[in-house]
């Protein structure tokens, strides 16, 4: 019995730091977003590597949502924010590349589009059996 009430106060304890870790991501997020838009007020101008930064967070945003909703933390949202870190970086330093380094990242980008489909279409053909929680 001791040992099922210590688990269980570690369980919880664990969880308190999850969810601080959690909110803690969520502000840093939020500020950089405002960041971002003061940044571009600054300028009176929005571009399309601003608009990929925003989308960006906003994914972040969307996976700490995720993950408090379901408890599980889908592999393929960290690749969606680094497809598009990657077309940022592209579009951002392009003209000053090597094209050697356009072209790995090029293929880089390829690859984790590749990887989300594979991942896709794995749990589309071959889920999970359903487990007693859900």
């Amino acid at each position: 019995m001791p040992h099922t009430a210590f688990s269980r106060l570690g369980v919880k304890s664990l969880k308190m730091i999850e969810h601080f870790v959690l909110f803690i991501i969520s502000l840093a997020t939020f500020y950089a977003i405002g960041e971002e838009i003061m940044h571009m007020f600054k300028r009176q101008t929005v571009e399309l590597a601003d608009l990929l930064l925003l989308f960006i967070y906003l994914e972040v945003l969307a996976m700490v949502v995720n993950y408090l909703e379901s408890g599980k933390l889908p592999i393929r949202m960290p690749l969606y924010i680094a497809i598009v870190a990657l077309a940022r970086y592209l579009i951002l330093d392009m003209k000053s590349m090597e094209d050697w380094r356009v072209l790995a990242i090029s293929v880089s980008t390829i690859v984790l589009a590749s990887t989300v489909i594979v991942i896709r279409w794995g749990q589309l053909k071959l889920p999970y059996p359903k487990s007693k929680e859900d």
